[in-house]
């Protein structure tokens, strides 16, 4: 018989394999969208990646649309949306700076939503490093695309409004209904986009694979990995762990893409992703202090 001690170590154990799987199926799948590009663009990527999410979430949480309230529409509804603008701004930014820099920059949406739990010195001090390790990142200059920072920090605004929708949601719906339905309203406002580019003949077979491939890595599988490790770890130890996402983009892009990234890209990855991990388990620490009001335990 396994001792408690010993089920803890392997539901850990499990828990950063699937995390681990997770992050990398969302970014090789992002990379292998992004192969798409030339014969669809970034929005005609989005459009069948919703699409594939829809129709494989729909089906296992079967949300009770007929029995939504408003309270559980409007929330709903502004998921859907953020859904949609999300993966557009992160696909579009992809396309002109590359994977690595796009999801690093991205990944500030978290960071805030951590921060802005807090108000101590150093979460100060850990904002000032993430805006530091933004400008090593970028180095801004002449040659900067600036169109293309700015799509991936617009990425990161509804990354961050994504948490908190989710939190909400969390709440009024069960399971994946959230998700789903989210999902669903998203994949109706991209089905006009893919009937055009369809009539105007530009999706290819090749083309058509690589989105739907990016629909089921980069949704399906990495939100069931996911939801299947925040049964074994705690959610601190979730959010630290998330911060390989830059470090797996950035893979994903030299691997299947070719990207390389400079020197002054790496360290401001870094001191990104530092910034990241300080700023959860701080933002952690003052919720098991101080839970607030309404908070259980």
């Amino acid at each position: 018989m396994s001792s408690p001690r010993s089920d803890d170590q392997r539901n850990t154990l499990t828990g950063v394999a699937l995390m681990a799987g997770g992050s990398a199926s969302n970014q090789f799948g992002a990379a292998i969208g992004a192969q798409a590009f030339p014969a669809i663009g970034p929005i005609g990527v989005v459009a069948i990646r919703q699409l594939v999410s829809a129709a494989i979430l729909l089906p296992v949480a079967r949300p009770p649309f007929r029995r939504f309230t408003w309270a559980q529409w409007w929330p709903t509804l502004l998921l859907g949306l953020v859904f949609a603008v999300m993966n557009l701004f992160l696909y579009s930014a992809v396309q002109r700076i590359g994977l690595g820099l796009a999801v690093t920059l991205e990944f500030l949406g978290p960071l805030a939503v951590a921060l802005a739990g807090t108000r101590t010195l150093i979460d100060g001090l850990f904002a000032l490093a993430a805006a530091a390790g933004v400008y090593v990142l970028v180095l801004p200059g002449a040659s900067t695309d600036y169109l293309g920072v700015g799509l991936a920090l617009g990425a990161a605004a509804c990354w961050a409004a994504y948490i908190l929708l989710n939190r909400t949601l969390g709440i009024r719906l069960p399971g994946l209904q959230a998700p789903a339905a989210a999902a669903a309203v998203s994949a109706t406002a991209y089905v006009p986009v893919a009937v055009v580019i369809a009539f105007a003949g530009r999706f290819t077979g090749a083309s058509l694979l690589q989105a739907a491939v990016a629909g089921v890595m980069c949704s399906a599988i990495a939100y069931a990995a996911d939801l299947l490790a925040l049964r074994r770890v705690s959610s601190r130890f979730f959010g630290v762990f998330m911060s390989i996402h830059p470090v797996m983009a950035a893979l994903a892009g030299l691997i299947v893409l070719g990207q390389r990234l400079d020197g002054h890209e790496l360290i401001g990855m870094a001191i990104v992703v530092a910034a990241n991990v300080g700023a959860v388990s701080s933002a952690a620490r003052v919720r098991r202090r101080d839970p607030g009001p309404g908070s259980e335990g």
